[in-house]
């Protein structure tokens, strides 16, 4: 059989497939190889990452979402992922349930809100319980709420992430260019509260400043604005450390 050639001139060898062939397993060894290492990586991580794939994979007219279930009902997670995903969701609830306890206990239910997120248990802190507006340094009167946070968040070991929001006005003073500006210099001056002045372990806290644009209601009114104008203070859930 004679050899076809190609419209530039050359000739096809026949074996052109070989290389698609190759491709091909080099990827599915590659799929393999990053399924099994689920079997490694926390439950949140595994979450965060299946979540994201499923997104990319059902956008641009991609496949629809992949199924977390084999086609005979068998999850395809295995079983120390849902093991761990568990005991967080029970850490969480157990976080959740003594904070509104403190919360009720100490009155202070019409100036701060707690509520569960997929990272732990949030409490929101209205700005003008701590702040005057449009500035970051504690306002007169402030000292107590703050002191009871510090003694919550001290019957917990968890890390703690400090993240200050404000509305979508745009702000520009001698101090704050901007919302970024305030937000974060709010954060930072929480952290050093409990770090400086109450002694808290440094390394178990972060800030961050988000701006106007993590909000909790749409900026339409003022008393939507005064909701998204907050102070959050994160308790994260997280996966207890196996004894040795």
């Amino acid at each position: 059989m004679s050899r076809r050639k190609s419209k530039g001139g050359s000739i096809n060898s026949g074996n052109e497939w070989i290389s698609t062939y190759s491709d091909v397993v080099t990827l599915l060894l590659t799929f393999f190889v990053f399924l099994y290492s689920f079997s490694s990586v926390d439950a949140q991580k595994f979450k965060n990452i299946a979540q994201a794939f499923q997104y990319v994979m059902g956008s641009s007219g991609g496949p629809n979402m992949i199924p977390m279930e084999s086609t005979t009902g068998d999850s395809l997670i295995p079983e120390t992922i849902k093991q761990e995903d568990k005991e967080l969701q029970e850490q969480t609830e157990d976080i959740y349930k003594k904070v509104q306890e403190f919360i009720k206990s100490n009155g202070l239910d019409s100036s701060i809100q707690a509520d569960r997120d997929i990272r732990g248990v949030v409490i929101q802190l209205r700005d003008n319980i701590l702040f005057e507006s449009g500035k970051a340094d504690f306002r007169p009167g402030s000292q107590d709420v703050m002191e009871k946070m510090n003694t919550l968040i001290s019957s917990f070991p968890n890390k703690i992430v400090v993240e200050g929001h404000t509305d979508n006005v745009p702000m520009k003073t001698s101090q704050f260019d901007s919302n970024w500006e305030l937000s974060t210099a709010r954060a930072v001056n929480v952290l050093r509260y409990f770090v400086e002045s109450r002694k808290q372990d440094p390394a178990r806290f972060t800030a961050a400043g988000y701006g106007e644009f993590r909000p909790v209601a749409d900026n339409n009114t003022p008393e939507n604005r005064a909701k998204n104008r907050r102070v959050s203070i994160l308790i994260l859930a997280e996966k207890k450390e196996n004894s040795k």
